[in-house]
């Protein structure tokens, strides 16, 4: 039947294909995913554990030499999809208030903005990018959760900073370094997880989202989706050309928004109770921005490859 090659042509098909399929069988068939067992160890609860594993196996194909480039690449992205993003969302807030314009609040704005999905980043940068590429995926292991948008909020004296969620995410990919570095049959044995986890976890990714999310953000949730893709992805993209100096569309790879931020917006209510008028439409604006990057940013990813003349990776 060919089902890998067919899914292969779509833009960024092994993630997204699987993502929209997870989201139709969560909208549609919740009780699937309730089954136990098995079934929802893998189909509903298998993301963390399954990127964990594909972050010890990057780490593995990283070398000492190469560590300089992905931390670079790294602090890069970081520059371009965290530090100016943020800056401008507090711009944003001390013009508009925490209400903001047009029901783009403070907090959707912000929570929507500065994180990026990883698991996308490290399945679009096997594809359209190198290995350092893959590692540079730190960047979304550091602005993936509450973190920055805590610390952007504390420049006005709210929220407190979790170091242990920065440290816990970059532990796998340490791991995978060391014993990559150690021994090259490790790091030969990893290479094939990420062909093999990317489906599983894409799926799993996607049946935390109701595609109902996407009538309840309304406009305003398709609005921040595109606002996303199309300020951060491009500024991934030039920061990519014009600090790196490279001829790849990756960069743009970073413009999405993750999915575990759709949980942010009443993290940051608890930390300060003025936020929680706003957590109910966030949390569904974030969910629709979530859902709109993982469609939106691979086909911009695949038609700059295209037209830069990128030759790509097919697993």
């Amino acid at each position: 039947m060919r089902i890998v090659e067919r899914v292969q042509k779509v833009p960024g098909g092994m993630m997204l294909v699987p993502l929209l399929l997870g989201s139709i069988v969560k909208t549609f068939f919740p009780g699937f995913l309730d089954l136990g067992s098995f079934t929802t160890a893998l189909f509903k609860s298998g993301a963390t554990p399954l990127i964990a594993l594909l972050i010890v196996a990057t780490g593995a194909q990283v070398t000492v030499r190469q560590s300089k480039k992905v931390l670079a690449k790294a602090g890069v992205l970081l520059l371009a999809k965290t530090i100016i993003p943020g800056l401008l969302v507090i711009a944003y807030g001390r013009l508009f208030g925490k209400e903001g314009l047009l029901g783009l609040s403070l907090l959707a704005v912000l929570v929507a903005f500065i994180n990026s999905n990883g698991g996308l980043w490290i399945a679009l940068a096997s594809r359209y990018g190198n290995a350092d590429d893959q590692g540079a995926y730190i960047a979304s292991a550091l602005n993936d959760g509450p973190f920055f948008s805590l610390l952007f909020l504390g420049l006005s004296g709210l929220g407190t900073i979790p170091w242990k969620y920065i440290v816990a995410a970059v532990i796998p990919f340490l791991i995978g370094f060391v014993l990559g570095n150690l021994d090259e049959r490790f790091a030969e044995m990893m290479k094939p997880t990420s062909a093999i986890t990317i489906p599983f976890f894409a799926f799993s990714l996607g049946a935390g989202i109701d595609l109902r999310s996407l009538v309840v953000g309304g406009a305003t949730g398709v609005i921040v989706g595109v606002l996303v893709t199309l300020i951060t992805g491009f500024l991934g993209y030039f920061s990519y050309r014009l600090i790196l100096k490279e001829k790849s569309a990756v960069g743009f790879a970073i413009g999405t928004t993750a999915g575990n931020a759709v949980a942010t917006p009443a993290i940051i209510a608890e930390a300060d109770a003025s936020f929680r008028p706003f957590v109910s439409v966030a949390t569904s604006q974030v969910a629709a921005s979530v859902l709109l990057t993982a469609i939106l940013v691979p086909i911009f990813t695949h038609y700059l490859s295209r037209k830069l003349g990128v030759r790509e990776t097919v697993s």
